[in-house]
């Protein structure tokens, strides 16, 4: 059996006073998060209404599905685990799609199809009248994401956006919108921070209407 060596690591270790401009960096990152997160303060009541809103179609047996790509793709992901798994407290699970999440699925619509179509065949299929889709993007601009809203707009399905600044062309095809007027880092930051924001609503939410008669 092998002996595991578990003894302090007494390797060179960067003085605080060596990289400085690590520090510099690091602060000129946090000032630029801060007007993102401004921007997503001042849609405050609007993603409060989407909570509350997620959480009567979702209680009603509605699904939400979402997409993004890249980044965005990880925080829908995250997102959709939160819903079907838990936030912070304990609650039933809710019906939430990650429409990237089948590899099989994006690589065949995308080998068929096209790219464009990997996220608006996926919501002809999947998503009825009364459910909810969400896509998130820093730019507003994929092609990928503007079919997805109008399939879903063609469904009879509800479209929200989280994106970057207005005017963007997802803005303009989606049923409701938050803009984040930011660089592109940022933007993704304030996502997380308004996913986040949005579970915290809609448990709110759930546990306020579980109490109804």
């Amino acid at each position: 059996m092998r002996t595991i060596d578990r003894r302090p690591y007494r390797g060179r270790r960067a003085p605080a006073t060596e990289a400085p401009y690590g520090v510099d960096i690091v602060l000129e990152h946090l000032f630029q998060v801060a007007p993102a997160v401004a921007s997503l303060r001042r849609e405050s009541s609007r993603l409060a209404n989407w909570g509350d809103e997620l959480a009567r179609r979702l209680i009603d047996g509605h699904r939400i599905l979402a997409a993004g790509n890249g980044g965005s793709a990880a925080e829908v992901q995250h997102f959709t685990a939160e819903l079907l798994g838990r936030y912070a407290g304990e609650r039933r699970p809710f019906s939430a799609i990650a429409l990237h999440g089948d590899s099989s699925a994006i690589t065949a619509i995308g080998n068929d199809y096209g790219y464009d179509n990997v996220f608006a065949r996926q919501v002809t299929g999947h998503i009825r009248e009364g459910d909810i889709l969400l896509l998130l993007t820093t730019s507003g601009r994929s092609p990928n994401l503007l079919e997805a809203a109008k399939a879903a707009r063609e469904a009879g399905a509800t479209s929200w956006a989280l994106t970057g600044a207005a005017p963007n062309p997802l803005a303009a095809v989606v049923d409701d919108v938050i803009c984040i007027n930011a660089p592109s880092p940022n933007v993704q930051e304030a996502h997380l921070i308004a996913l986040h924001a949005l579970c915290e609503c809609f448990d709110a939410a759930v546990e306020r209407l579980a109490g109804k008669p």
